[in-house]
Order: structure tokens, then sequence, then C-alpha cells
């Protein structure tokens, strides 16, 4: 198992949903990510590569070290968890995007090499879009569109830093920057998969519009892999600092706006993803290692959070705070699970934030930058102010209502199985920090639990406690919408439409043109396109899956830019050639 690429059983998997039984499907799921929890945490190695050569290209398909096998690591447990929380789901679309979702970020992660990380990007991309497409929410399909207008704006500007980084070194290793045009254009693509303001709104438009579960693995994914290229290609670029922290404060400052409470928990993704950013920038030995804790409790805690406001979403109908209030006394297990995540994100001793959030702001300061350690710590206080206590107080509690929310389903039984799973390991993250540190293979040893930190963190703590117990009324969530960067693109002129927003949705979700092509060759061959799909020498499971994708034009249309993608690399071959 070791040798087989850490992405490639959770690819086969997401292939065989299109054909697998509606009963099978949520077990081979969990089976495909436990599978890849036992690659990566028992069989896969420290310093294990697999190089190759690719029409002419010299290839790094896998690559593997510490930083590496630590987020791929986090990216497997919390995909099993998500796979268990998700049990109840029986839309295969989701599912099997989710497994492609999963494969792409390993792929990523482990990706020695530009061109491999690039194919895997949008892998990535593409199965992010068509999850947030199947959400089920109103506007599920259109945010699908602009998070797929924005990232293949993204896509685009990082295949040309590649090319551009390949004429100039004529290598395609992906290993650390130094400078010029070619790596800012890779830069930049990065940033967008990081969500750095101002390219940051696709992750707020976006992630609430997915479906309960299929949120827990987009926040997990995307900018966490963003992260880690971050921390691989652009480690000490200080420039990196300066957006890190304006993240940091960004995600909180609008938090505070917000009445939606995935929205809420989606800005301070880019807020916690600040610190990560900055840890980046400082680029020591100490900030490399703090980020990449962090960046691990955070998948597992955040993703915590989002489960619990998941299963308020599933057993409500509704993820706005002025339409909660008073569930408590009914949804008291997702309440208790949902304040393990809140405290670990808050940084509260004996939680996993403190094991890790703590690193990044000590690194700042031994580097001597204290302004971003200040500006970090003002951030902290702002992220408990509304996950732990604006928040959870608004959907729990709140003001007392003549008639009590509604609970129009129940909670699925798997969903508290996943937010359990993830609970217990951001409670253990932050009992056993050293064991943490020498599981993503530290090689320092860092005391967290000192008595002038402890203290400094619960004064921080309880004054933010006063400070909303005084400002609650003014804290108190309003049913209105915020502006933010995502307004020129949600309302582009009409050449923009035309030029490329029409064009993409033909392309990638409605292909109507190859649907008619379909129905026109079914109807001359046959009466339906299984009968004429019979006709053809393929096996039973080629015929089945054929016959999926072609009756689902999203889905054939996924496929085929995939293809595509991969014809543009054959003809830039034969053209450098």
């Amino acid at each position: 198992m070791s040798s087989f690429l850490p992405g490639l059983v959770l690819a086969l998997g997401g292939a065989t949903m299109l054909v697998l039984p509606a009963r099978i499907r949520p077990v081979m799921m969990v089976a495909a990510f436990g599978l890849a929890v036992l690659q990566l945490v028992v069989f896969l190695d420290l310093d294990a590569t697999w190089e190759a050569q690719w029409l002419g290209f010299d290839l790094m398909p896998l690559r593997v070290d510490a930083l590496s096998l630590a987020f791929g690591s986090v990216f497997a447990i919390i995909g099993l968890l998500g796979s268990v929380y998700a049990l109840h789901m029986r839309d295969r679309h989701q599912q099997a995007a989710v497994l492609f979702l999963g494969s792409g970020a390993l792929g990523i992660v482990f990706a020695g090499d530009l061109l491999t990380l690039v194919v895997f990007w949008e892998i990535m991309a593409l199965a992010s879009a068509y999850l947030i497409n199947r959400g089920g929410r109103p506007d599920s399909r259109a945010a699908a569109m602009r998070y797929l207008f924005v990232h293949v704006v993204g896509g685009a500007i990082l295949l040309a830093g590649v090319l551009w980084h390949f004429a100039d070194t004529g290598s395609l290793l992906f290993e650390g920057f130094g400078g010029g045009g070619a790596a800012w254009l890779i830069l930049i693509g990065f940033a967008v998969n990081a969500a750095i303001p101002p390219v940051h709104a696709w992750l707020t438009d976006a992630y609430p519009e997915a479906s309960a579960s299929g949120a827990v693995f987009l926040s997990a994914f995307t900018t966490k892999t963003a992260v880690y290229v971050l921390l691989r290609g652009f480690a000490g670029w200080e420039i990196l600092i300066i957006f890190g922290t304006v993240m940091a404060l960004y995600g909180v400052i609008y938090a505070v706006l917000e009445n939606d409470i995935r929205r809420l928990l989606a800005y301070h993704i880019i807020s916690q993803v600040g610190f990560m950013v900055t840890a980046a920038g400082i680029g020591t030995y100490e900030a490399i290692e703090g980020a990449t804790a962090h960046a691990f409790a955070h998948v597992l805690y955040k993703g915590l959070m989002i489960m619990a406001t998941g299963a308020v979403m599933t057993t409500t109908g509704t993820t706005k705070m002025t339409e909660l209030g008073g569930l408590a006394p009914r949804m008291k297990a997702v309440f208790t699970l949902y304040m393990v995540g809140a405290f670990s994100i808050s940084a509260v001793p004996l939680f996993a934030g403190f094991v890790s959030k703590t690193l990044v702001t000590d690194a700042a300061v031994a580097d001597g930058h204290q302004v971003a350690a200040f500006m970090l710590y003002v951030a902290s206080v702002g992220t408990f102010l509304h996950t732990g206590l604006k928040l959870p107080y608004f959907t729990w509690f709140g003001s007392r209502r003549a008639t009590p929310v509604a609970l129009i389903d129940k909670t699925p039984a798997g969903m508290y199985v996943g937010m359990a799973g993830a609970a217990a390991l951001c409670i253990a993250i932050g009992l056993f920090p050293q064991t943490f540190y020498d599981f993503v293979n530290f090689t320092g040893y860092y005391s967290v639990y000192k008595d002038a930190k402890i203290i400094h963190t619960l004064e921080l703590l309880v004054f933010t406690a006063l400070g909303f117990w005084l400002l609650i009324d003014v804290l108190k969530p309003k049913d209105k919408a915020s502006l933010d960067t995502d307004w020129p693109y949600r309302h582009a002129a009409k050449p923009v439409r035309v030029l490329f927003q029409e064009p993409l949705e033909r392309i990638f979700f409605t292909a109507d043109r190859a649907k008619d092509a379909v129905v026109v060759w079914t109807t001359l061959a046959a009466s339906s396109p299984e009968t004429a799909l019979h006709r053809l020498p393929l096996g039973n499971g080629v015929r089945r899956m054929a016959v999926a994708a072609l009756s689902r034009p999203p889905l054939a249309a996924a496929i085929g830019a995939l293809l595509l993608t991969f014809g543009l690399l054959i003809v830039i071959v034969v053209l450098r050639a």
C-alpha cells in the first residue's frame, strides 16, 4: 500500500460511487478514507519518493517528508470523520465529488513537482465546484458558478507561473521560490485558494451554500492545501506577514456583521488561515512547525464546528441566528460538541487551539515581529467573542420565544459519531501536546503550558466574556447581508457575463448542446441511452458509468473538462518539442 499514491484509493472510490447501490456507497466512502488513514499513518515512510518521466518531463508524483505527511494525515483523518458524519447522505454525486476532492488534496500535498500539483489543483477545483452545485440550497448553483469562475482564473494564473518558471529554470521540481515574475504569478494562484483578501470572498460566498456534509470537506481541504504550498514554496516571504495579519483581522471584523452561522464560521476560516499565512511569512523553523500544528488542529476543530452548525441546519431548516435561539434543551449534545470546537478555536487551555495557535504567536515574538503578534492577539479576542460567545448564545440560548424553533427533522446518528470523534481529538491534542508534536514529526520540544501563558490567555478570555455581556444588545444579530469583494463578479456587467459566465455555465453545468447531441444519437440508435450503449462492446460496469455520465450533463461536462486539461498539456508538450 505504501507504493500507491496516497490519493489513488480515494480516486478509485470516487469512480465506484457512480455505479454502487445507495445502501453500500456510504460504507464505501468511510472505507476509502479509512484506507487512506491506514496508509498515511502506518505504512507510508518519511523520505519516500517516486520519480518518473512523462513526455520528456522529470516528475516526482510522490514526495513524503514531515510537512507533507502532517497535512496528508489530517486530511485523511477529517475525511474519515466527515464520511461517518455523512453516513445519511444518499446523493451519489456528492459522495463521488467528496472522494475526488480528497484525492486532489492528497495529490497536492504529496506532489514533488509543479506539473503534478497543477493537475491535482484543477481536480480539486472541479470537485469543489460540483460539490457546491449539489448543495441543495437556493443559491447553490449560482455560488458554484462564481466559485468556478474565481478558481479557473486562479488556476490559469498558477499554470502561467509554472510554465514561466519552467522556461527560466528548466525544472518542475517544487521547491522554495527565490523571486521573479514566475514566482509572483504562482503566489497569486496560491493566494486565491488561501482566500487572501481581496480574493477571499469566494469562500464565504460558496461554503454556506454547500450541504451540511459537503461544507465539512470544503472547509478542510481547499484553504489548507494553500497553506501547505505557501509553507513549501514561499516560507520567509515577508509580504505574507502583512497578508496574514490582515486576514486574521479581516475575518474577525466581518464576522461581527454576520447573521448566518455558517457564513460567520466561514469568515473565521479566513481569520485562522491568516495565522498560518503569517507564520509562512516569518519563515523560521519554529514558525513553520507552528503553522503546521495550527493547520492540523484547525482542520479538526473547524470541521467539528461546521458539523455542529450543519446539524442545526439539518434539524431546524435554518442557519440564521435571528430565527434560532432556545435550542439548548433539545440539542444539548450538539451544543456541547460545538463548544469543544469553540474552546479550541479560541485557544482555551486544555483544548487543541491553545497548543497550536500559541506556537505561531510565540514565533512572531521570537523573530521580532511584535506588531504582527499584537494583531494576532487582537484577532484571538474577536474569535472567542464571535465563535465562543455570540454564535452559541444566539443559536442555543438567546431571548425567550413565544413559539420555539421547530425541529423539522432528527439529527442523524452518524452526525453525532463524527462530531464526537472530532471533539475527542481536539481534547486529546490539548491534554497531550507533546504526543501531538511527536505525531506531526516536530524535531524540537515546545512547552506551552507555562503559568504566565495560561494566566495571560485566561485574562483575555475573561475580559472578552465580560465585554460580550456588557455589549450583548449591540452584538445582537440583524437580518441583513454584508457587502464584500464578491460584489463585482456577483453583479458583473453584461459583456463579462456574455464572455465568461454564460459560456462557463454551458460548459460545466448545462451542456445543452452536448445533451442534445446525445439525444439525437440515442434516438437514431435506439429508444434510450441504455439500449444504445448495450450495442457497444463494453463491460457492465463501464456501461453503467457511461449511462450515468450521459444522463447527467454536469458530470459529463466535468469529465470532459478534465480530459480537455490533459489534452492541453499534451499540446503544450508537442509545441515545446
